[in-house]
């Protein structure tokens, strides 16, 4: 009797073994998978900051439960960062475990994305099989910024996991008839928002749609578990925001990028409204690169530091300008390389620009999102992060639709269990391509929302395509039709950079497709005749999968995250941690004397914005007030306010980068007028005078072995550079970190003086301010003086 518990216990540990052999594995998708855990990790130990700005919120978040729920930028809790906090939440805690690095603020962004790449497997697989899970699987793998965009500590690959795991619980309370998976799923949904607030709702009307026509209920149930399924939504959804708001303000960080010190004013109005309208207030004005190309809308346009000079950059579809001053400016041009064959390739084309050679792609940089309209998304500003396979999920969702009409339809339109799923993800499709079309504020890499959805559209679809060819069904031509355009398409995107290479697509593309168009005609038998469809579908797969596995060799981590042959040409053709031009960097002699002239204060020093203040949060883990928050602009304290901190010993050095147009300049003023300037030198020894140029350093060297750009010299232009990136982040690590990755070369000691690539007057948001490109030059204030 003494025995029987333990044969009990190895009966069923052999009944689990048992189990575990019988499952049977696809292992097309194990290959798969492990083909995005190499494209979105591999190099990532290059990350450096990543994006600066979230690592110093992450910095932050790991000090204090409180600056954790809020999402602080600054260890003291001043202000927050513009986003909800739920993506931070797990790089914060992840930092937390394996310490704060460039790798370890990235890795829930990597695992994220693997995820999204399974759950993409797992919905398709339900209703369509095996090979069609498959196919989506590896167009979802291999989307260009998928792989960038899971390759950094921005909030999107965990925005489309909280998405895809929504849609997988509702699809299971369709596919079980159990209304607790609803509830799960609108829930999910609600915590989506939480990671990137409106544009998670870009797809909750497809959920509606999808749960009243896949459900076999009567139309009273279907109200009354939507109802519900609702009340779950507008809870996950409000809990963080209303917590935010119904603290005092006294008691909690000032919300960045708000107008009014209101999460739910942040949601519907800077990361909501404004998107599709295009933005106008707490930035100082609308940016270059923004919306239409239209005369009428660039007149319109105020630079962000407030500068009423006509920018060069006015164009929605002119790159930003190249860095000027560079050492090295034929090859650090990350904003507009040139192509490699010094061809312009071909030219024309819908949707945007006509000039190709852009950060990590044919477009040009931050805010080059084309010209709006139905287009835009095939235009080189977009189309070579998103659209490669975009004509195939339109034409594969019109395939598949009359595919699985069901052999005993009475009507066309009637509904078949396939045919729902489809409606469910052409209801992610449309809605999110429309935003695409005709938004105004956006970054491209915000068009990993549709990957998804051409993902599973282009999978399923290339699926049918080939099964109505081989049974030469009114729809055969389709596959050809397909084949043919998407080649012509890749061949503008790739001629861009390789002209030859391109001829060579698009030749190939005729080639395959002339049998595909003429052989349903000629030949009885098909089934025989699969290599050409075969041959035509690996054709399509083959530019976009080499852009995809750009970053990964270039080892980019970058705050604004693009793919393309710039990043291996130029070392990294984003805009942060391996980009030319917009990188920050700490300024080694400042921080020394700051360091040892502390004393108690609360803060080591205040700036103007995020962009300055966030590398020295990261070295040092110490708090720097951000005045303006992330552009400089916002509305965080009053003079009032900041006269206190400094009477009280709270705050004792203000930095200023040359930054002008910000929403604080009565605290600037005052400061200016009371304040005595500091002049340091490499003994550390101050005097009273306007500082010179000092050390700076950053994370990485340039391929030459040269200081990388993104320490080095600001953008021609720069008062009108735009400043209100999404997360902003500003480059390297800063010398002295010792958590962060250090440069293997640091640049030598300027002289006085405005040394060659400093930061000139008016630089603003990212590109401004002591931690910007070549920001080695400032005033630093002693505020103590003034009440003493």
């Amino acid at each position: 009797m003494e025995n029987e518990p333990t044969r009990t216990t190895n009966n069923k540990r052999i009944s689990l073994w048992v189990k575990l052999k019988l499952i049977k594995y696809d292992y097309w998708l194990i290959a798969i998978l492990i083909l995005a855990a190499f494209l979105y990790a591999w190099n990532i130990w290059e990350a450096g900051e990543a994006n600066s700005f979230y690592t110093a919120a992450i910095v932050s978040m790991t000090k204090s439960l409180k600056n954790f729920w809020y999402a602080s930028f600054d260890p003291a809790g001043f202000i927050t960062v513009d986003k909800p906090p739920v993506a931070l939440w797990f790089m914060a805690i992840s930092a937390k475990i394996f310490g704060v690095h460039g790798w370890s603020v990235v890795l829930p962004s990597i695992l994220f994305g693997i995820a999204s790449v399974y759950l993409v497997y797992n919905l398709v697989h339900k209703r369509f099989g095996k090979i069609p899970a498959r196919i989506s699987a590896f167009i979802m793998t291999v989307t260009p910024i998928v792989v960038a965009d899971s390759r950094t500590n921005n909030m999107d690959a965990t925005l489309i996991f909280f998405l895809l795991l929504s849609i997988y619980f509702v699809q299971k309370a369709v596919f079980k008839n159990q209304q607790r998976y609803l509830w799960i799923g609108f829930s999910l949904m609600g915590i989506a928002f939480n990671v990137k607030m409106l544009q998670a709702f870009m797809i909750l009307p497809a959920l509606y749609f999808y749960y009243w026509i896949a459900t076999n209920i009567g139309w009273k149930k279907k109200l009354t578990h939507l109802g519900i399924a609702t009340v779950f939504l507008a809870v996950f959804t409000l809990i963080w925001p209303l917590s935010v708001d119904m603290t005092n303000s006294s008691s909690r960080p000032y919300e960045g990028g708000s107008e009014t010190n209101s999460a739910l004013e942040l949601a519907f109005g800077y990361n909501g409204t404004q998107r599709l309208l295009g933005q106008t207030t707490g930035t100082g004005g609308a940016f270059p690169g923004m919306g239409s190309s239209s005369k009428k809308s660039s007149k319109g346009m105020t630079p962000p530091n407030g500068s009423t000079k006509k920018s060069s950059n006015s164009s929605s579809n002119t790159p930003p300008a190249k860095p000027s001053g560079s050492t090295n400016s034929k090859k650090s041009s990350t904003n507009a390389p040139t192509p490699p064959n010094g061809s312009k390739g071909m030219q024309g084309g819908p949707g945007g620009s006509k000039k190709g050679g852009g950060a990590g792609g044919a477009g040009g940089g931050a805010f080059s999102i084309g010209t709006v309209g139905p287009f835009r998304l095939f235009g080189l500003d977009l189309g070579p992060q998103i659209s490669w396979l975009l004509i195939i999920s339109i034409l594969g969702l019109i395939s598949s639709y009359f595919y699985y009409r069901g052999s005993r339809m009475k009507k066309w339109w009637s509904l078949t269990p396939q045919r729902k799923e489809l409606w469910l993800w052409a209801g992610w499709l449309v809605p999110v391509y429309g935003f695409f079309s005709v938004a105004s504020f956006f970054h491209p890499y915000y068009t990993i929302m549709l990957a998804p959805a051409i993902a599973v559209l282009g999978g399923v679809g290339i699926y049918t395509m080939i099964k109505q060819w081989k049974d030469k069904s009114v729809w055969s031509m389709v596959l050809p039709v397909a084949i043919l355009s998407t080649a012509a398409l890749q061949a503008w995107y790739v001629s861009q950079y390789y002209s030859v290479i391109a001829w060579i697509l698009l030749g190939l593309g005729v080639l395959v497709s002339i049998p595909l168009f003429v052989l349903p005609w000629i030949t009885n038998n098909l089934k025989s005749r699969y290599a050409w469809p075969i041959a035509g579908i690996i054709l399509v797969m083959i530019a976009p999968s080499f852009w995809s596995l750009t970053p990964t060799l270039a080892g980019e981590s970058a705050q604004i995250p693009t793919a393309g042959p710039s990043l291996l040409q130029q070392g990294g053709g984003g805009m942060g941690t391996n980009a030319g031009g917009m990188g920050g960097s700490t300024n080694s002699t400042l921080l020394k004397y700051l360091e040892k002239h502390q004393g108690d204060a609360e803060y080591l020093f205040a700036t103007d914005d995020s962009s300055t203040a966030a590398p020295y949060i990261i070295s040092t883990g110490k708090a720097v007030m951000a005045i303006g928050g992330f552009n400089g602009t916002d509305k965080a304290i009053t003079l009032k306010q900041f006269k206190k901190l400094v009477k009280e010993g709270k705050l004792k050095y203000y930095y200023s980068g040359g930054k002008t147009g910000g929403s604080n300049t009565a605290i600037v003023n005052w400061i200016k007028k009371n304040a005595k300037k500091v002049k340091l030198s490499n003994s550390t020894s101050a005097t009273s005078s306007i500082t010179t140029s000092t050390k700076t350093t950053s994370t990485k060297s340039a391929p030459n072995g040269s200081p990388s750009n993104a320490g080095g010299t600001p953008p021609s232009g720069s008062g009108n550079a735009p400043s209100n990136t999404q997360g902003g982040g500003m480059g390297q690590a800063p010398s002295g970190s010792s958590k962060m990755k250090k440069p293997s070369k640091k640049p030598s000691i300027t002289g006085t003086g405005a040394s060659k690539g400093t930061a000139p007057e008016g630089m603003g948001g990212m590109n401004g301010g002591m931690g910007g490109p070549g920001g080695s030059s400032g005033t630093l204030y002693d505020l103590s003086s003034i009440y003493d």
